[in-house]
């Protein structure tokens, strides 16, 4: 079995370390005895969604994010291809408001969205900047991130987490994130899949099953992810913690 990786934007939308998310995958499917290629793309290059099974991107700045906006609505028909033939798409931090109708900066000025959602981002003239806790469910686990945003995330009808403690996609918000078919999008950084295991051995296991129902998925050896996990969860969020 093989699978591609498409990760764009790598040079431009790589804050927080998020690039640590794509080798956490290639690392964990070569454990698997997957043979994995990962192609590093950016906006000088053509995108070939038809040519990918997962598709990453990660957290920019406000300035980076916009460039790539530009390069991205080039292919608003092959995303939504690539969508709705439920390939997979990881996107994290403020790349996620990439796919909505409009990003709206603190001028009022709207940049139009790949539309794949029908969200809005607007920037705020505060940040939300805080360690969260969330509740997925289809993880036993509570989820981990890390939020740093200047956006609130308007009119999302398919959420990813419940808020356990922390903010959501706006202030007084219960939900945080983006999942849809194979889409799983979330403002948290950190990198995210490295901070939260159990997610990690999910979403592989569905990349995985998607290629090859019947094939031999091994345990993931995620030792080192899961102390760091355990040791986080006792230290800062003891009475959370589950069974």
């Amino acid at each position: 079995m093989s699978i591609t990786i498409a990760h764009l934007y790598y040079d431009l939308l790589n804050l927080y370390g998020e690039n640590g998310n794509v080798k956490i995958i290639k690392q964990q499917l070569e454990d698997q005895g997957i043979k994995v290629t990962v192609k590093f793309l950016t906006i000088d290059d053509e995108l070939k969604f038809n040519d990918y099974d997962i598709v990453y991107i990660g957290m920019g700045t406000e300035e980076n994010q916009l460039t790539c906006l530009k390069h991205l609505r080039k292919y608003k028909k092959d995303i939504e291809e690539y969508y709705n033939n439920n390939k997979f798409f990881l996107i994290t931090g403020n790349s996620i408001e990439l796919f909505g109708q409009n990003i709206v900066d603190k001028n009022g000025k709207k940049y139009r969205g790949v539309g794949l959602f029908h969200y809005e981002a607007k920037q705020e003239d505060f940040k939300i900047v805080d360690e969260a806790l969330f509740e997925c469910s289809f993880i036993k686990k509570p989820i981990l991130g890390f939020q740093n945003q200047r956006s609130v995330l308007l009119g999302n009808d398919h959420p990813l987490f419940r808020v356990i403690k922390g903010t959501g996609s706006y202030p007084n918000s219960s939900s945080e994130g983006i999942q849809d078919k194979n889409f799983y999008g979330t403002y948290l950084v950190g990198p995210f899949l490295i901070r939260n295991p159990e997610f990690t051995r999910y979403f592989l296991r569905k990349v995985i099953s998607s290629k090859n129902r019947k094939y031999p998925i091994k345990k993931f050896n995620l030792i080192l992810e899961n102390n760091a996990y355990n040791d986080f969860m006792e230290r800062h969020y003891k009475d959370y913690m589950k069974s």
